[in-house]
Parts: C-alpha cells; sequence; structure tokens
C-alpha cells in the first residue's frame, strides 16, 4: 500500500475513534450513561456502519486489526449490557441496584477499548486481541 492511500486509511481510523470518543464523552458530561451513549448514541451508531464501509479497504494491512478492535468493543459491549438488562428483568426489578456494578465495569471498559485503540493508532500499531 501506497503511503498516501494509508495515511487516508489512517485519518478514516482516527474519526472512527474520534466518533466514538465523542459517544463516550456525551456519556460522561450529558444526562445519558457511558453505556447508554455509547451504544445508542449517534456518533458511535455512525462509527459502526464506517467500519463496516471500509473494512474491505483496510483488509491485509495494520490497520484491518482496529476496525475489528472497533467492531468488537461495540458488539460485545451490546453483549453485556444486554446480558446486565436481562438480569434485571429476570429479578423483577431487585436486580437493578447489583446491575449498576456491571454497566459501571463496562462503561470503563468502552472508555479502556477506545483509549488504548487510539493510543496504539497514533504509535502506527496494531491492535493485538
Amino acid at each position: 500500500m501506497d503511503a498516501g492511500r494509508e495515511q487516508h486509511l489512517v485519518t478514516w481510523t482516527q474519526v472512527i475513534y474520534a466518533l466514538h470518543a465523542l459517544s463516550l464523552v456525551t456519556g460522561i458530561i450529558g444526562v445519558a450513561t457511558v453505556v447508554g451513549a455509547f451504544l445508542t448514541g449517534w456518533p458511535s451508531i455512525i462509527a459502526v456502519i464506517l467500519n463496516y464501509l471500509k473494512r474491505s479497504e483496510v483488509q491485509g494491512t495494520w490497520l484491518e486489526s482496529h476496525f475489528r478492535w472497533q467492531i468488537r468493543t461495540f458488539w460485545y459491549g451490546l453483549l453485556w449490557v444486554s446480558l446486565c438488562v436481562l438480569f434485571v428483568i429476570g429479578t423483577l426489578g431487585i436486580g437493578i441496584l447489583v446491575a449498576w456494578l456491571p454497566l459501571g465495569i463496562v462503561s470503563i471498559w468502552f472508555i479502556y477499548r477506545i483509549a488504548r485503540g487510539w493510543i496504539a493508532l497514533t504509535n502506527r500499531r496494531p491492535m493485538y486481541q
């Protein structure tokens, strides 16, 4: 891949991290939770759509690992949150007090994943799962 094409794709990857980060910031300073803003906020939804649209362009490059990292962050986060919601429903609301702890952990996990990935991208390193 030539340097110009690689830089173009690095820029796209940075935009996607920035969209995810915007969702996190919205959750931190807004009325939504970090988890809610990350999974339902328009910046993260646009980011995941861009991941899927641009994924074929990064295939076979070190940037492919970042796309996989970003996509997995979104979908695994949705899985963990769904399990928390099912737990609350299954315990007839009693579990809502207990569900705050895992939701807080998922929030920290989202922040960690976006920060770690973006730092690795800045250092031009692939993400290792």
